[in-house]
């Protein structure tokens, strides 16, 4: 990770996905964000098993996404995946996420709810 780009102390949280997503979150954690990726558990992030080639077990796509970044699981179904989510959010500046129309709402945690957390938080 970058510790003295022209982004470092910006707290970035993305939300699993493929595509433009983790690569935008990726592009903020060069210029020096803290991006902490959020996989499913159990799961994780499909794109791990996208290959060949893989290098250690993990598909060389994978890897060039998510580099510069913190990962960990939660499952927002679990009161306490949410506690930990609302925890997390409390100090982040920006919520990167390019699932379809309405999946975080189905989750419980669409844009309104997260601004009720964290008014300031760009979604």
């Amino acid at each position: 990770m970058s510790s003295n780009g022209p982004l470092t102390g910006l707290k970035v949280v993305e939300f699993q996905g493929i595509g433009p997503g983790p690569h935008a979150a990726m592009m903020l954690a060069d210029m020096g964000a803290r991006v902490i990726k959020v996989e499913q558990p159990g799961r994780g992030d499909d794109t791990r098993g996208w290959g060949p080639p893989f290098k250690k077990g993990e598909s060389s796509y994978f890897m060039s996404v998510n580099r510069n970044k913190e990962s960990l699981t939660l499952n927002l179904k679990h009161p306490e995946g949410r506690t930990i989510l609302n925890s997390l959010l409390d100090e982040t500046d920006v919520l990167v996420e390019n699932f379809r129309p309405g999946v975080l709402e189905r989750a419980g945690v669409g844009p309104d709810t997260l601004h009720e957390w964290n008014p300031d938080l760009i979604v």
